[in-house]
């Protein structure tokens, strides 16, 4: 690997994260040193950064990482959803190939059966730490479905900004459970080779993610809240599993 697609990964990766907050000042030298390279494949890594809008040159400052905020998901979201749902339809459709589509059923339904797993696993407040593992897997296995590598490109980058907006999202073992449940609806969907059903999939779920990030919630995670307070009201010697730190779960 190049030593600025290293440090462009390195620093990208930590932007999204949360490491490096907004308004940080990457400074080509404290950087460079930091990452252990020269000055020259950092400037590269840093044009890139700006390129996909993660940081931004600040007059007198250098280049510091930008600000993110929840007042951005809306135009976010009307763009995720189109794409999304793109990708979801055109996924389902060539799964009726017949050189590619045997293989592309059997990849989605193997991902739909581990989202049902981890549905109840969460449900029951199982840590999720690997969750995000497995949606990354979903996003690459959909974007290889789509054939087409400019649909897939821009969500990949549509999906560095989602990151970040992940991040300030509030922690809900609820709402991870039920993301879990709608990404195994989307999963199922796409192994059936039924694109209506995709797309619908894709929809609901995104609309639930965006009024998670709003602080509201969808019908459907109330049920499944009440269902769990009356469990747990049941089985009062029970210790919460959900009182440890949980990932966000839009």
């Amino acid at each position: 690997m190049r030593a600025s697609d290293r440090a462009y990964r390195a620093l990208r990766g930590e932007i999204i994260d949360g490491a490096l907050t907004p308004g940080t000042v990457l400074g080509e030298v404290e950087q460079s040193v930091r990452l252990g390279l020269s000055r020259t494949p950092l400037r590269e890594a840093l044009s890139r950064l700006v390129a996909d809008g993660l940081a931004a040159p600040a007059t007198g400052r250098g280049v510091v990482v930008t600000a993110v905020s929840l007042a951005e998901a809306p135009k976010l979201f009307d763009l995720r959803i189109a794409l999304e749902t793109l990708a979801s339809r055109r996924a389902a459709e060539h799964t009726a190939h017949p050189a590619d589509g045997p293989a592309l059923r059997e990849t989605f339904r193997s991902l739909a059966g581990r989202f049902d797993l981890a549905t109840v696993e969460f449900a029951a407040g199982t840590d999720p730490t690997g969750y995000y593992a497995l949606t990354a897997e979903l996003d690459a296995e959909l974007d290889s479905a789509t054939g087409n590598s400019y649909l897939a490109e821009s969500l990949r980058g549509l999906r560095l900004h989602l990151g970040r907006l992940r991040r300030l999202a509030r922690n809900s073992p609820t709402r991870l459970a039920a993301s879990s449940r709608e990404h195994a609806a989307i999963a199922h969907a796409i192994a059936a080779g039924n694109p209506e059903l995709a797309a619908a999939a894709t929809v609901i779920h995104l609309h639930h993610a965006l009024a998670h990030l709003h602080g509201d919630r969808p019908e459907s995670e109330v049920r499944t809240a009440d269902t769990a307070d009356t469990a747990d009201t049941i089985n009062t010697d029970t210790t919460d599993p959900t009182s440890t730190s949980q990932e966000r779960s839009a």
